[in-house]
């Protein structure tokens, strides 16, 4: 492998955000190590980036206690070097908390949370200065939100690990921020568009004209694995189109009937 290239580790690689933003620093030079459950989502990694010298996949459950060790382990096997990380694997649909049992709980916040620490625990003392960390989060870990229950409690936490991180390892010049995404159009979220309510709580409350696509996400996470954002160390960057930072409404619903609720 040439020395001079940089080497990131992306978590959900295989589609939706992860793959967007694996395509983007592919683009710029990296190589990729992509982690991801599914192989033949995995075998799109491959396919997408088109060149086997520079991506490694790896079929991984990340919640599994030796995954991380593994991740790490193959990536300098192959590659000898390790500088960016984005923590982006994830799941959706959460409820209530009080809708939310014990099982449901522990699966949001392994794969979100607990995963997350793992892996960044067993890559930082790989790390040197100018590397770069990347969790992705949630609007949910800034502002309450309806249904987040146990999601939002893992987003919140991965926020609060990122900001302990810049500060205990940006003296070494490692750098831990946040992206925190709106809703994105993923494969993740497609059903929800059928839901009417799901739509007007997130469509018409955004100013943009338009949700964000992956791409949009990605761009925001390969600039902060990049040298043009070195300065920026223990931020968390909101990419959902002014969502949470407005009270807007759009002219559809603010035109709309006030209808009481059915109480039977």
């Amino acid at each position: 492998m040439n020395e001079a290239m940089k080497v990131a580790i992306i978590t959900g690689a295989g589609s939706g955000i992860g793959l967007a933003t694996a395509k983007l620093l592919a683009a710029d030079g990296m190589a990729i190590v992509g982690v991801g459950r599914s192989k033949d989502k995995l075998a799109t990694l491959e396919a997408e980036i088109g060149d086997p010298d520079r991506v490694l996949a790896i079929s991984a459950d990340v919640t599994d206690p030796a995954a991380p060790g593994r991740i790490v382990e193959q990536t300098l096997a192959r590659f000898g070097r390790i500088d960016c990380l984005v923590n982006n694997a994830g799941v959706g649909s959460p409820k209530p908390l009080d809708e939310t049992d014990d099982e449901t709980l522990d699966g949001f916040l392994d794969v979100m949370l607990v995963a997350p620490f793992r892996l960044c625990r067993d890559v930082i003392p790989h790390l040197g200065e100018g590397a770069s960390v990347v969790n992705v989060t949630s609007t949910f870990a800034h502002i309450g939100g309806r249904r987040g229950g146990a999601y939002s409690a893992a987003k919140g936490g991965l926020k609060s690990l990122t900001e302990h991180m810049a500060c205990e390892y940006g003296p070494r010049g490692i750098r831990s921020n946040c992206v925190a995404p709106g809703v994105t159009r993923t494969e993740m979220v497609a059903h929800r568009f059928e839901d009417e309510a799901f739509k007007r709580i997130n469509v018409e409350t955004t100013p943009y004209p338009r949700l964000a696509e992956p791409d949009d996400i990605a761009s925001v996470i390969a600039f902060l694995c990049l040298p043009g954002s070195e300065m920026i160390n223990g931020q968390s960057i909101v990419v959902d189109g002014g969502w949470t930072a407005t009270k807007y409404l759009s002219p559809r619903v603010t035109r709309t009937k006030w209808v009481e609720p059915d109480e039977g």
